[in-house]
């Protein structure tokens, strides 16, 4: 069956964003999981940060199971294959999102890790213009995605690896080749 739904999944600061942005110039419509986050971290009138972001994060997971992302996302998913638009799912986090997933949508449901070595991503994360992180914000983020988020099982599991420790021009190309021979692109 045909690939219509692409998932990324990497640590803070890996490229999945890049990545997405390429997807979305080929007509994928984006499902953003941390846009979730950011929403009601807002709603609730608070500083869009990484303290805030983590605390909501944690809080929907108690919330509605580990799960929680893909739950609150699968209406806007649907919607989307029901208008055979192709989607792209920016940001998967957790194991029991990624079963969820693949429970719903078997072989149209095409996992991509997006790997970029931890010293480039703390770098780049620090000089992101939009949400930067220290260092020790970045080292802590990621200790809280492991240990807490279940991050590691969909990144273990994902179709394929895309490796970013160069350009995003090279991001790009290498996303390209995955994309080809997947018969994405």
């Amino acid at each position: 069956m045909e690939k219509t739904i692409i998932a990324t999944v990497g640590m803070c600061g890996s490229g999945k964003s890049v990545a997405g942005e390429y997807l979305e110039s080929l007509g994928f419509e984006k499902v953003y999981f941390g846009g979730i986050t950011i929403e009601e971290v807002k709603r609730r009138g608070l500083e869009v940060n990484e303290a805030n972001e983590r605390a909501v994060r944690e809080e929907l997971r108690e919330t509605h199971g580990m799960g929680a992302y893909a739950i609150l996302s699968l209406p806007k998913i649907h919607a989307l294959r029901q208008k055979d638009k192709l989607v792209l799912i920016d940001g998967l986090y957790s194991f029991s999102e990624y079963k969820i997933l693949r429970e719903k949508y078997g072989d149209e449901l095409f996992i991509l890790a997006v790997f970029t070595p931890k010293e480039i991503r703390y770098t780049r994360l620090g000089a992101r213009e939009v949400r930067p992180l220290t260092r020790t914000e970045a080292i802590s983020r990621d200790y809280a995605e492991i240990e807490n988020i279940e991050k590691g099982g969909p990144i273990a599991l994902a179709d394929d690896t895309l490796h970013n420790g160069g350009t995003q021009q090279e991001l790009v190309k290498a996303l390209k080749d995955i994309l080809k021979r997947e018969g994405v692109e």
